[in-house]
């Protein structure tokens, strides 16, 4: 009988309960928006310098990544050149390119006659007269060899070392090799930008903590009446870890807004670039995906500052 006449009224209090929790969280929140409004100066150069920090990463990736589009555009053409010897046959460059088509790293292979570099060069400019000064064809056979796609340095390596050890063959010349040096250089950029982006993050958390931090020490007399009043520690944390996290949010915000500012300013430039190329390049842009998730993780970065210095600050005494 008597749980009976309880459970009713426990029953009353969880709804009661959960109005309390949802009245203290909306207290902080407006606490925290209240505060952050109060000093407009200060908030704003927090969150300006979040912002900043946070758009570096994101500068350097979108570079990189315009720079392996850039890589890929100009190398499609990637193919190595195998220059005969020049009182070779034109069966030894035909032996070669019979033992290239079996092998699995290539994917064509042309011939290319004396007579055809000779009527290459005559459409040059510049070169037309000086070849009607030759009494003879001084050029060789060349055996021009494209690669599959994506092949590796190691791959072509390996490749070109097999060519330099084939009878009649002069020199052989990689016009891909630059596109090799170029990713490796890229994957280099890569994982530099991952260590910048980490320790930028720190650097935004650290600004983030200290703004908090200076708030509670300003706010020490009223964190004291609350003490004495009986507010519980959640309540005397609770807008300050909001304050975090709208610090992190306004310089995520920021930060996507300098990175989208960037690729407009880049955008009539590479324009520019892609016409002299005949229309190969193409300027792209950061996942919107990616711009959309910054400002979330920037406010977990924040919410997360905030955190911690309210666990340290709050914990002493007074």
């Amino acid at each position: 009988m008597a749980r009976a006449q309880r459970e009713p009224g426990t029953a009353r209090t969880r709804p009661r309960r959960v109005a309390v929790w949802g009245e203290q969280h909306a207290w902080g929140f407006i606490a925290s928006l209240r505060r952050l409004t109060g000093r407009p100066l200060s908030t704003l150069l927090t969150v300006t310098v979040m912002g900043f920090a946070l758009a570096l990463p994101l500068t350097f990736a979108l570079l990189l990544g315009n720079l392996q589009r850039l890589g890929s555009a100009l190398g499609q053409t990637q193919a190595i050149s195998v220059f005969m010897q020049t009182d070779g046959h034109a069966s030894d460059a035909k032996a070669l390119a019979d033992k290239l088509r079996g092998r699995d790293e290539v994917d064509a292979v042309d011939v290319r006659t004396p007579k055809q570099g000779m009527a290459e060069l005559a459409t040059m400019q510049g070169f037309s007269d000086a070849l009607k000064s030759l009494d003879y064809n001084p050029l060789p056979y060349v055996v021009v060899i494209r690669p599959v796609a994506h092949i590796d340095a190691d791959q072509a390596a390996k490749l070109i070392a097999w060519l330099r050890t084939q009878p009649g063959v002069d020199q052989v010349q990689d016009d891909g090799a630059w596109r090799q040096r170029l990713d490796a250089l890229l994957a280099v950029g890569t994982r530099a930008v991952l260590l910048l982006a980490v320790l930028l993050a720190i650097a935004a958390l650290l600004v983030v903590g200290n703004s908090v931090r200076l708030d509670i020490q300003g706010r020490s007399d009223e964190i004291a009446v609350l003490r004495l009043v009986g507010a519980s520690p959640a309540f005397v944390r609770r807008p300050y870890v909001y304050a975090g996290l709208w610090y992190g949010l306004a310089g995520g915000v920021v930060a996507t807004l300098l990175t989208l500012l960037l690729e407009w300013a880049l955008a009539a430039p590479v324009a520019r670039l892609a016409a002299s190329y005949g229309g190969r390049l193409d300027f792209g842009g950061l996942p919107w995906g990616l711009l959309a998730l910054v400002p979330v993780l920037a406010a977990a970065l924040g919410w997360l500052g905030a955190r911690l210095v309210c666990a340290r600050q709050l914990r002493r005494p007074g």
